[in-house]
């Protein structure tokens, strides 16, 4: 969510800063961060032709937001073209692997998101001249919603959330608040304390539908693959830490050398939220056997530690190891998506990081399928706890599995009404 400045001094800001943010653009290409061939779309810039008929463009920030958001473009009607947008690499990758999946690849064309400069922006509309427009969860760009706003193109505000210190900063700028969150026709709040924050900003239809993200299905596996594994580790003790950031690795590694002594063999899986770090990580628990998934390896045969490196398989991991430390969590990161393990049937633990996600990690502790724990030490004793009793972890797992179900028709809700706002303006 943008941080609150008035809006002609955000305007002229942005305008300015253009030849830097292009020369930004080519630096992250060079550093993997953005894709070179094309970085014209983030500048609003795209030979594509606009396809026939109605077009519904949703803007996702990156792999949990547009993963998220499959289930509502699986239930819109066949008719209706969508242009997808996110801000990521890794996310145009899933994306690139799921939609044909789906069997959406015909009718859901993925973009990089134009930032929001002025000139940027208007080029994007121009060009694709949607006819409703949605923004996921936070993705608050005042550029693009104000010239979605300057075409008669109405918005809607999907799965909503806003923290309580986004809210506080909101509040200080009551009228470019209103003039902003005012400007949706429909949003759609995660809960009901958000929905309350976003009435109080000046949205003026606010619908607390629920967590669009407790209605995902399940991740994908390969079940053969899945089968290998399970062999290949024949009862040997493992755990998963999944989507690790920088600094949390340091933190896990000692945690993989206490547990080892207590259960010989122990295999820990770790999966990085940044794939491309898998060297890094095997490279920091040498002396210890390390593997890497993207080369091709195995599991280590002695105790040892598999960087689970690769695209789309955390699926694969969590049904595996059947427990998991979900990560961003035990650095102040705000942790990452606990709903995912849940619906696998997993026993979630968590770091005292948790701030993008508290209504799921209040839903799944409330049920008994998720522990927080405050360090790493916590986090061994409760590693130690599933290995030691594989009935609790599965009754853990089998709770928060139940915990997250109820929410299938959420996905046909939303899709109504994004068509009701793309037949409006038709």
């Amino acid at each position: 969510m943008h941080p609150p400045i008035p809006w002609r001094l955000y305007a002229a800001l942005a305008t300015l800063a253009a030849p830097a943010l292009r020369l930004l653009l080519r630096r992250r290409a060079a550093r993997g961060k953005e894709i070179a061939s094309r970085l014209r779309e983030r500048e609003g810039i795209d030979p594509t032709s606009r396809p026939p008929g109605r077009l519904i463009w949703l803007h996702a920030a990156s792999v949990g937001e547009a993963i998220s958001i499959l289930p509502v473009l699986t239930a819109l009607p066949a008719t209706i073209h969508v242009l997808l947008t996110t801000g990521t690499v890794t996310s145009a990758a899933i994306l690139a692997s799921r939609l044909p999946e789906l069997g959406l690849a015909a009718r859901v064309t993925h973009r990089f998101a134009p930032l929001d400069v002025p000139a940027w922006a208007a080029r994007f509309l121009d060009h694709w001249h949607p006819d409703a427009a949605g923004f996921v969860e936070s993705e608050i760009w005042p550029t693009l919603l104000r010239a979605c706003r300057a075409r008669d193109i109405p918005t809607m505000l999907l799965n909503a959330r806003i923290s309580p210190r986004s809210f506080a900063r909101w509040r200080r700028l009551p009228r470019l608040a209103a003039d902003l969150f005012g400007g949706f026709a429909i949003v759609q709040a995660q809960s009901a304390a958000v929905a309350e924050r976003l009435r109080a900003l000046g949205a003026p239809c606010v619908i607390d539908a629920g967590n669009l993200k407790f209605a995902a299905a399940p991740l994908p596996h390969d079940p053969a693959e899945l089968s290998r594994l399970r062999a290949l580790a024949d009862g040997r003790p493992l755990w998963l830490a999944a989507s690790t950031n920088a600094g949390e690795e340091a933190l896990l590694l000692p945690v993989h050398d206490a547990l080892a002594r207590r259960f010989p063999g122990l295999l820990t899986i770790i999966a990085p939220r940044h794939p491309e770090r898998g060297a890094e990580i095997a490279a920091l628990a040498a002396p210890r056997p390390a593997t890497r998934r993207a080369l091709g390896e195995d599991p280590p045969a002695a105790a040892g530690v598999w960087v689970a490196d690769t695209l789309g398989e955390l699926g694969l991991f969590y049904r595996l190891s059947g427990h998991a430390f979900v990560g961003r969590s035990l650095v102040p990161l705000g942790g990452q998506n606990p709903i995912e393990p849940a619906r696998l049937g997993c026993a979630v633990a968590v770091g005292p990081h948790v701030f993008n996600f508290p209504e799921a990690v209040q839903t799944l502790e409330a049920a008994g399928g998720l522990t927080r724990i405050a360090d790493a030490a916590a986090l061994a004793e409760w590693v130690a706890a599933m290995l030691a009793d594989p009935a609790r972890a599965a009754a853990m797992g089998a709770a928060g599995q139940a915990a997250v179900s109820g929410f299938e028709c959420l996905p046909a809700r939303i899709a109504g009404l994004l068509t009701g706002l793309a037949d409006a303006l038709a």
